[in-house]
């Protein structure tokens, strides 16, 4: 029987219903549950690597040995995994290689809106996008099916709209896929100028056949409604399309390369052809280019993720947004009651120092009260941000500290900080290690000892890696001891080597037995507001005087330390 997927969920099933063996990734939302749901079939071997470059390479590898494999992150991850998957198009396949990657239009848990389809354009890969679970599902077997025919890696766009949501998928059975036979072949597998130049060409036939046998594939659709207006889309627009309008509407399954007399075709039966499409004009400009009249990106813009009613009013040429009679009240993103992070900010903030940040929850330390957080632009970047600041010699760079976590660190934070170390910096990081990588869903990496089944593995020990690498020192405190953390963030700060405080608590999520929670007592609150410095989503401000919701407190103790009057009690007493 069939069942309600989210699209992530049918990818995985999609892989394995296709034989695939080995799945390499890194955790990024909107992609993460394909992996996490691919580890649930034993037939195939998942992992969670330290970065995206690191598993794109896994999987070239196991598809150079003869097994169907894959590759799954995020938007931005894809930057990671640029250099090999650009190769990658060259030296082709041996058994099939499919990447899927998950965009992230309105940027809901992201630093920036990329348009991963100019990656497709760039590096010569066939990419298709699903519009459901359902074609989710499908579109990986046909992925497989094309990489393997043509002798490519085939990318698969899934944008948040269509990963995280819901549609029927009806499993079937999983094709047993022999292995292929790895043979040597210098001039296919090794890529060097001699054998590259060669390869281009073949890169250059290979999409020029693609483009020719699209329509075999049955992955493109045509819906046929008005004769007046068309509409060509793809992905999650297409649903919305379909609602907001009642044009014709063409739906691109392969968008790169497109079947451009499909279109022709499309286009010769209607007045006038609009393309809708989130944040690039991306598609707009393969038909213009290929002499396909249209238009579209005037109408609805560069930016944001789209809605039915919002291509509803746009196609209606109404300009002003719809007023609601009932304001949402925003509720900011805040760290959880207990996170570790934030007394290691309050602590930062208290000596006045200026943080150079990296992505994870504590991105989360810029916002108020904290407002601890100075920098903050993209995985692994905190640490050179604050050797580039120390090596400025503008002064800047005193009282700087870069803060990363102990997932971030593992995933691009090491090289830094050698480079910091191999160039005499003198720069402090602070490794906030809170045992897991905690903002996509807790997800084990190669400092938890643990694998993406729960198998034990080699915990790498974040300690002796700093000093191997290097380090002028290295210390650890108690993320929670806001005193101990102020006296080593004051010593080394003052050194003049690279050093390194790894402050260390669990994520205040993964033990759900937590102490005895805290009240105040009665009568002993002086709403002095100390408390509240460290903005615990736990500890309510009446107006006067101040509460510790008991639902949300996990008995940290953290707050203990900012009162001066003993008016925090632990209710074990």
């Amino acid at each position: 029987m069939g069942s309600l997927l989210l699209a992530n969920e049918a990818i995985a099933l999609g892989a394995f219903e296709s034989g695939v063996k080995v799945i390499s990734s890194y955790p990024g939302t909107p992609s993460t549950e394909i992996t996490e749901n691919a580890a649930k079939y034993d037939s195939i071997y998942t992992e969670w690597a330290p970065n995206e470059k690191v598993a794109l390479e896994v999987a070239i590898g196991a598809c150079f040995s003869g097994v169907r494999s894959m590759c799954c992150m995020k938007h931005v991850g894809l930057n990671v995994a640029a250099d090999p998957l650009f190769t990658l198009s060259y030296t082709g396949v041996n058994a099939g290689l499919v990447v899927v990657v998950a965009d992230d239009p309105g940027m809901h848990s992201s630093q920036n809106e990329q348009d991963s389809r100019y990656y497709a354009l760039s590096s010569h890969i066939p990419m298709l996008e699903p519009s459901d679970s359902s074609e989710a599902r499908d579109f990986v077997k046909i992925a497989y099916e094309i990489s393997e025919k043509y002798d490519t890696p085939v990318i698969i766009r899934l944008t948040t709209r269509i990963a995280h949501s819901r549609s029927f998928v009806e499993p079937k059975e999983r094709d047993e896929i022999l292995n292929k036979t790895y043979k040597k072949d210098v001039s296919k597998f090794v890529m060097m100028p001699a054998m590259a130049r060669l390869r281009h060409l073949f890169v250059e036939k290979r999409e020029n056949d693609l483009s020719r046998d699209i329509s075999l594939f049955n992955i493109n659709s045509t819906l046929m409604r008005s004769h007046k207006l068309g509409i060509v889309c793809s992905g999650a627009v297409y649903q919305y399309v379909v609602e907001a309008s009642d044009a014709s509407v063409f739906k691109l399954g392969m968008i790169y390369p497109i079947d451009f007399e499909s279109v022709k075709t499309f286009a010769s039966k209607v007045e006038e052809l609009i393309v809708v499409e989130e944040l690039e004009p991306f598609i707009e400009k393969e038909l213009l280019s290929n002499g396909i009249k249209c238009h579209g990106k005037e109408l609805f813009g560069r930016q944001g993720e789209f809605c039915v009613s919002y291509i509803r009013r746009k196609l209606e040429g109404i300009i002003e947004e719809e007023k609601s009679g009932n304001k949402i009240i925003p509720r900011p993103p805040v760290m959880c009651a207990g996170c570790p992070h934030r007394s290691v900010f309050y602590a930062i903030k208290k000596l006045k120092l200026k943080v150079s940040g990296d992505i994870g929850c504590y991105a989360l330390g810029a916002l108020e009260p904290l407002s601890a957080v100075d920098l903050c632009v993209c995985m692994g970047a905190s640490i050179g941000m604050a050797h580039g600041f120390d090596k400025g010699n503008t002064g800047e760079a005193e009282n700087m500290v870069a803060v990363i976590g102990d997932s971030t660190f593992l995933h691009s934070g090491i090289n830094s900080l050698i480079n910091s170390i191999y160039n005499n910096g003198t720069s402090t990081i602070v490794i906030l290690d809170n045992s897991i990588t905690a903002m996509t869903g807790h997800q084990d990496n190669p400092s938890t000892g643990k694998t993406i089944k729960g198998d034990l593995g080699h915990k790498i020990d974040l300690y002796s890696l700093c000093l191997a690498c290097g380090a002028g020192s290295v210390r650890i405190v108690d993320s929670y001891n806001i005193q101990e953390v102020i006296s080593a963030l004051k010593e080394e700060v003052s050194k003049k080597c690279v050093s390194v405080i790894i402050a260390r608590r669990p994520c205040a999520l993964l033990n759900k037995k937590y102490p005895p929670a805290f009240y105040i007592g009665e009568n002993k609150c002086k709403y002095c507001k100390q408390c509240l410095a460290i903005g615990c989503p736990a500890i309510e401000n009446l107006g006067n005087s101040v509460r510790i919701n008991r639902e949300l407190c996990v008995g940290c103790g953290v707050c203990t330390q900012m009162c001066k009057f003993g008016a925090i009690i632990s209710e074990d007493r």
